[in-house]
C-alpha cells in the first residue's frame, strides 16, 4: 500500500525545526572525521623530586609534516620521552623538543611516522557564541569529541604549585566539554582549523584552551629552534574591561586590562600594581587585550624597566614595573 508523504503545514514545520539540527550535526561529524586522524594519545613517564617514577597522559596534536606534535607543558611536566598511540593504530617514540609553562605549550617530535599536520587557525578571529570542537584522543580511545561555542575570550587563567605562581593569558573560554584525557588536544573551528590547544577544566561545564595566534606562533618558533623560551615575567592575571564613559572619551580608548589577580612577591606587586586597577598602557603602548601585553614580555624585555599607566579611584597612576626572567621558580 502507498503512504501518501505528509506535507501538511505542521510537517513542514517540524522539518524546519529539525534542518538547524541536522546542520549542526553534519559540521561537528566532519571536523570529528577530519580532525581524530592527526590528534594522538600521549604517554609519558616524568621522575618527581622525591625520585619516583609517575605516569602522565594527555592528547597532542600533529602540526607539521616532519612529525611536530603540539601538547600541554603541563602533560609532559618532568619527562624528555613518552609514546604517542593515533587512531589509525600507528605507535611512535616521542621527544619533548621544549616546553613553556607560562603558556602551557610544549612541542614534541615523533621518531617513527606520524600522520599528516592538521591545519592551524587563527583564535584572534573568533567570537563569543561561535562554534568550536574539542578533539582529543584520551586513553587510546580513538578519539573523544565534544562540540560547544567560545563562552570566554582574552581570559586569564591563574595556577599554582605550592608556593610557586604562574598566569596563563589570553586563553579560550568554551562550554564544549572538556575530559583530563583531552588535555594537549585540539580546539578547532568549523572548518577544522585548529584555533587553540585545550589545557583545563575551569569548572563544571566549562574549559580552556591555549590559542592559537602570533603570540603563541612565536612562542612555538622558539621551542622548536631553541628549546625553551626566555619570557619576561609580572605576575598578572588580567581580563578585557571597558573603560568609563567619561575616561574612554579623554583617552580615545575603549578597552583596557583589569588586574584581577596579582601574585605576591612579584614585579607586579613590587610595582604597586594591585587587583582592581584597569591598565591602560604598558610601554607606551595601549593595552586591550592580555595579548597586547603578552607581546611585550619576551626575553628582551627582562631587566628593563616597563612604564605601566593605571586607573585607580577614578585617577591615572602611573608606575614603573621591571621584568624578571621566567623561571621555573616563577612559572
Amino acid at each position: 500500500m502507498d503512504v501518501a508523504a505528509d506535507n501538511s503545514p505542521s510537517a513542514q514545520a517540524r522539518e524546519a525545526r529539525e534542518a538547524p539540527l541536522d546542520a549542526y550535526s553534519r559540521v561537528v561529524i566532519t571536523v570529528a572525521r577530519t580532525m581524530t586522524p592527526h590528534v594522538a594519545a600521549l604517554s609519558v613517564t616524568s621522575r618527581g623530586r622525591d625520585g619516583r617514577s609517575r605516569q602522565g597522559a594527555g592528547s597532542a596534536v600533529v602540526f607539521t609534516t616532519d612529525g611536530f606534535l603540539l601538547t600541554n607543558a603541563h602533560v609532559v611536566a618532568g619527562a624528555d620521552r613518552g609514546e604517542a598511540a593515533f587512531a589509525d593504530g600507528t605507535m611512535s617514540e616521542v621527544d619533548v623538543v621544549g616546553s613553556d609553562p607560562l603558556s602551557d605549550l610544549a612541542v614534541l617530535r615523533a621518531r617513527g611516522q606520524a600522520p599528516p599536520p592538521a591545519t592551524l587557525g587563527e583564535a584572534d578571529t573568533l567570537q563569543v557564541g561561535q562554534l568550536v570542537v574539542a578533539v582529543g584522543n584520551p586513553l587510546g580511545l580513538a578519539g573523544s569529541v565534544t562540540a560547544g561555542v567560545v563562552s570566554g575570550l582574552g581570559r586569564s587563567l591563574p595556577t599554582s604549585s605550592g608556593r610557586a605562581g604562574r598566569i596563563i593569558e589570553d586563553v579560550i573560554q568554551t562550554d564544549a566539554a572538556l575530559n583530563p584525557g583531552n588535555s594537549g588536544g585540539a580546539l578547532t573551528d568549523a572548518r577544522s582549523r585548529v584555533v587553540g590547544i585545550n589545557t583545563a577544566v575551569a569548572g563544571i561545564g566549562l574549559g580552556l584552551a591555549v590559542p592559537i595566534n602570533a603570540t603563541t606562533r612565536h612562542i612555538i618558533g622558539e621551542l622548536l629552534a631553541e628549546g625553551r623560551v626566555r619570557r619576561a615575567y609580572l605576575g598578572l592575571a588580567t581580563t578585557p574591561a571597558p573603560l568609563p564613559e567619561p575616561l574612554a572619551a579623554r583617552t580615545g580608548q575603549r578597552l583596557g586590562l583589569r588586574v584581577a589577580q596579582v601574585v605576591p612577591g612579584s614585579p607586579a606587586e613590587r610595582a604597586g600594581l594591585h587587583a582592581g586597577d584597569l591598565i591602560l598602557s604598558a610601554g607606551r603602548a595601549p593595552l586591550t587585550r592580555a595579548q597586547s601585553l603578552q607581546r611585550q614580555l619576551f626575553g628582551d624585555a627582562v631587566g628593563r624597566p616597563l612604564p605601566i599607566t593605571v586607573h585607580r579611584n577614578g585617577a591615572m597612576v602611573d608606575v614603573i614595573a621591571v621584568p624578571s626572567e621566567l623561571t621555573g621558580a616563577a612559572a
